[in-house]
């Protein structure tokens, strides 16, 4: 599986550390858990630790897209941690499908992006 999850600051922060390539079992796993807290706390934060992130598979890419749909007003902040210049252009690609702030940090700043998510 290409995804962790860890829950913080009782549920109201999601961390996902994203690795290898996204399938669309990782949604099968990961939607659930989202949903869940969303239901709990209303809206959530989440954070995305993209480790040698390699993307999605295509039935994956199909998962994101009903996900972003289905929760567009549900996350307050989203902080995306990552390794690649394409990973922060996908930062920027984001935003018209999320009512959240989102913000991108490089690797090496992950307890910046931590800071800001609990903020």
């Amino acid at each position: 599986m290409a995804i962790e999850l860890t829950e913080k600051a009782d549920g109201k922060i999601l961390e996902i550390v994203l690795s290898d390539k996204l399938t669309k079992e990782d949604y099968e796993a990961f939607v659930p858990e989202v949903d869940r807290l969303v239901e709990k706390h209303g809206k959530i934060s989440i954070l995305f630790d993209m480790r040698d992130f390699h993307g999605w598979e295509l039935s994956a890419m199909w998962e994101d897209t009903k996900f972003a749909a289905r929760h567009f007003r549900d996350l307050d902040k989203i902080a995306m941690v990552g390794e690649k210049k394409w990973e922060e252009w996908m930062a920027k690609v984001c935003n018209p499908f999320t009512s959240a702030e989102i913000r991108y940090f490089d690797h090496d700043h992950l307890g910046e992006a931590a800071s800001w998510i609990e903020g």
